[in-house]
């Protein structure tokens, strides 16, 4: 036989070697039956086991074993399978999905304090003097790395004693006692199993037996929503001033189910369980998995324990990844979750380059430098260091193991960022590496993003200071520089601005719903941090700091969470969906110059990049109206998406009946506080979308809407006056869409309810084609 008639022979081998190789799975099973006592999950689990037994062979018993049991909010568990055993598992009644476990991906003070100097220019009271009766009493739960439990932004000082509703647990490990908590910090988990990914196997590993944090992911989204009040807190001196959290007061509970290389899916479904069973008020979630490969709701675990979440009113809120400025990046995107973009505040970390010639350009960067003025160091472009045999477009990229170290050490180097597979971190190494130093890199994209490479001489300039470099390199005949350390820039204008780095929608499952949802600050954020002795972090003769300045949607995600939990420490009653309205219904579209919100590129942001616009936490109080999205919306969605009645009736544990038309184009007409319409055909007759607002403010309201609407868009709203009085709560209008003269593509504009005192806004996107 022919080496070429053996290659499918081969292939066919190694594919079906591989499907039976055995992987963590995911098995869910709809919503819980129980309570989740101890003798419903010892049969559940009995269960499981008999399922298991039933199709793994009998020589590999070892397997009939479960790695995490889902008893409380939802039904299910994790089990070793192969594609085949988990093909045949799939066929089961009581089985709604099963999915190979995942690894999804960390999305890694002044903003508080610009949050609410926001709304005071508004007119608003200040967020510190509002007074709240029962703000300790909302519990937050933290799912990520752990946390650091000496930091100063978990001392428990003036919390009352922990809520009696409280049933978590505070887990002990070799580094990590009971004591550790206290009633701020009021419960700590970690989990045994982790999923790791080797080759095309996925093995069992564990992590370091304590809740501890040893990434600082975790310690820092933690005390960015609901850390204590720290005056004095700074990164080596920026950043100087009262670190806090949006509820200083909050309870926290965290739940360890990531480690530095991610979080296996699993795992997090199982600390979703938990923190349900536990009795947080909320969880907050800045993890996400990849732009790339977005499963359904039905596969991914975070959409499937969330969803659960808001069953059981436990709000949820997570972070829209950090894969921008592309479209159809943003993650976690499913209704019931609140999702989060980032952006920048009034705060800037700055370096000087300072030329030979005199000349001086302000660069982006957070370094600890100790150059200075009065001593300049030989300057030298990339592509002129290039070692032998390397392409010039590696070199001036400071790709690795392009230089040549004669030519690259003592001097400072510049490089470009044309090619995005190589990371200003390791950039900064390869230079550092070659014993040079000190990097100047031109990239226009990420220069807003400051980046913090210690105590490494290292500054970001855009493309215009960039060419000026460049020029002077080649135009003289020894050039020279120098880079000075970093130093804070207060009053930044403009901020917020969309940061370069947060995912963009549309959502990719479904344009029907408008995501991201809001934009919370998310760029160089100061937080409290795991302690850090990295070689070059650490500038010489400090100590490991107690903060740290970090950026990502993984940051804007906790403001939400901060925000979310004042609102319920003064409304304790209110339900996610009315928190999430009330948040988006008054977020701000403008800046801090009074002109409507940009992107990174300083074009017009659109609702695809910020949402419904920046939080507002103080005016978001008192909102008005909101939008309720109840568990019979949710499930709406479910059906127009495609999903089978069965499997919704598993998942939510009731006999409920999709209506009779489905229609994916009817997702638009949940009642969520923003609103979407994926196809809009200009050649048809209007679209009518319906709304049903509920009155949270004085009994005898009447609101009068006002349409912003775009060029060649016709929007009407009837009726145009809404009147709330004793006994009416809840009233309905409709929203109707013209697209006739309208551009192709997608126009965006606003609805606004007033009523002399409070403005109610429904933001909106139509695609017209």
């Amino acid at each position: 036989m022919t080496p070429l008639l053996l290659l499918p022979c081969f292939l066919l081998c190694v594919a079906t070697a591989t499907s039976n190789i055995p992987k963590h799975h995911v098995v869910y099973m709809g919503s819980s039956l129980s309570d989740g006592n101890r003798r419903d999950a010892e049969s559940a689990e009995s269960g499981y086991l008999e399922m298991l037994s039933s199709i793994i062979p009998s020589h590999q018993r070892e397997r009939t074993s479960i790695i995490h049991k889902y008893n409380h909010a939802f039904r299910g568990f994790s089990a070793m399978l192969t594609e085949s055993e988990a093909s045949v598992l799939s066929g089961h009644d009581d089985i709604v999905s099963i999915f190979p476990d995942s690894i999804l991906e960390l999305h890694t003070t002044r903003s508080w304090d610009f949050i609410q100097e926001a709304a005071a220019e508004s007119g608003r009271v200040s967020y510190r003097a509002r007074p709240t009766t029962t703000s300790d009493d909302v519990i937050i739960g933290m799912i990520d790395t752990g946390i650091w439990p000496e930091s100063p932004s978990f001392n428990d000082e003036g919390i009352g004693a922990v809520p009696s509703r409280w049933k978590g647990v505070c887990m002990e490990g070799s580094d990590f006692k009971k004591s550790n908590c206290n009633r701020k910090l009021i419960g700590a988990r970690y989990y045994n199993m982790q999923t790791t990914m080797i080759g095309n196997q996925s093995h069992l590993a564990a992590p370091k037996g304590s809740p501890r944090d040893f990434v600082g992911h975790g310690t820092h989204t933690t005390s960015t929503a609901a850390g204590a009040r720290v005056p004095n807190a700074s990164y080596y001196g920026l950043a100087q001033g009262t670190a806090k959290g949006g509820l200083p007061s909050a309870r926290i509970a965290c739940y360890k189910a990531c480690s530095d290389v991610g979080c296996s899916g699993a795992t997090i479904l199982k600390a979703i369980d938990d923190a349900i069973r536990d009795g947080v008020d909320m969880i907050s979630i800045s993890i996400g998995m990849s732009s790339l490969f977005q499963p359904d709701y039905l596969t991914d675990p975070i959409a499937i324990g969330t969803f659960h979440a808001e069953q059981m009113g436990v709000m949820v809120i997570c972070s829209g990844g950090n894969d921008g400025p592309d479209p159809y990046t943003v993650v976690n995107a499913a209704p019931w979750i609140f999702t989060v973009a980032a952006s920048n505040i009034d705060r800037d970390f700055q370096s000087t380059v300072v030329l030979g010639n005199g000349r001086t350009f302000t660069g982006s960067a957070i370094n600890f430098s100790n150059l200075t003025r009065s001593r300049t160091y030989p300057l030298v472009f990339g592509k002129d260091a290039a070692a032998n045999f390397t392409p010039v477009s590696e070199a001036r990229n400071c790709y690795p193991g392009s230089f040549n170290p004669e030519k690259v050490v003592g001097k400072i180097v510049v490089c470009v960022a044309d090619d995005p597979s190589v990371s200003r971190k390791i950039k900064k190494l390869v230079v550092e590496d070659a014993k040079a130093k000190g990097l100047i890199l031109i990239d226009e994209d990420e220069k807003s993003v400051p980046f913090n490479s210690g105590v490494f001489p290292f500054a970001e300039v855009g493309d215009i200071a960039g060419f000026q470099i460049l020029n002077y390199i080649n135009s003289t005949k020894n050039p020279t520089a120098t880079i000075l350390p970093t130093v804070d820039i207060h009053r930044y204008r403009p901020a917020p601005t969309v940061a370069y780095f947060s995912s963009r929608g549309p959502a990719q499952l479904t344009e029907n719903v408008l995501k991201p949802d809001i934009m919370a600050p998310g760029v160089a954020i100061l937080a409290a941090i795991s302690p850090e002795n990295e070689s070059g972090s650490v500038p010489h003769g400090e100590k490991p700091s107690k903060f740290s300045i970090k950026s990502g949607t993984s940051m804007a995600c906790p403001h939400v969470t901060g925000a979310a939990a004042f609102i319920k420490s003064v409304h304790h009653g209110w339900t996610p969906s009315m928190i999430k309205s009330a948040l988006m219904t008054t977020a701000t579209m403008y800046n801090n110059m009074k002109k409507p919100l940009i992107n990174s590129t300083n074009n017009y942001a659109n609702p695809h990049e910020v949402g419904v616009g920046e939080i507002n936490p103080i005016k978001a109080v008192n909102p008005g109206l909101v939008f309720e999205t109840i568990t019979e919306n949710y499930l709406e969605f479910l059906c127009y998406y495609g999903y089978k009645e069965k499997n919704i009736r598993s998942m939510s544990n009731t006999k409920f009946n999709c209506p009779k038309v489905s229609t994916e184009e009817l997702i638009s007409n949940i009642n969520y506080p923003s609103i979407s319409v994926s196809k809009l055909n200009r050649h048809q007759p209007v679209m009518t979308i319906t709304r049903t607002a509920t009155n949270v403010g004085a009994p005898n309201s009447t609101y009068i809407a006002k349409v912003n609407a775009p060029v060649g868009l016709v929007v009407k709203v009837l009726p145009e006056k809404i009147v709330f009085a004793e006994g009416v709560r809840k009233v309905s209008f409709q929203v109707s869409f013209y697209g006739k003269e309208a551009p192709t593509g997608y126009s965006f504009g606003s609805i606004t309810w007033f009523d002399g005192r409070h403005s109610v806004n429904t933001v909106f996107g139509v695609n017209v084609e």
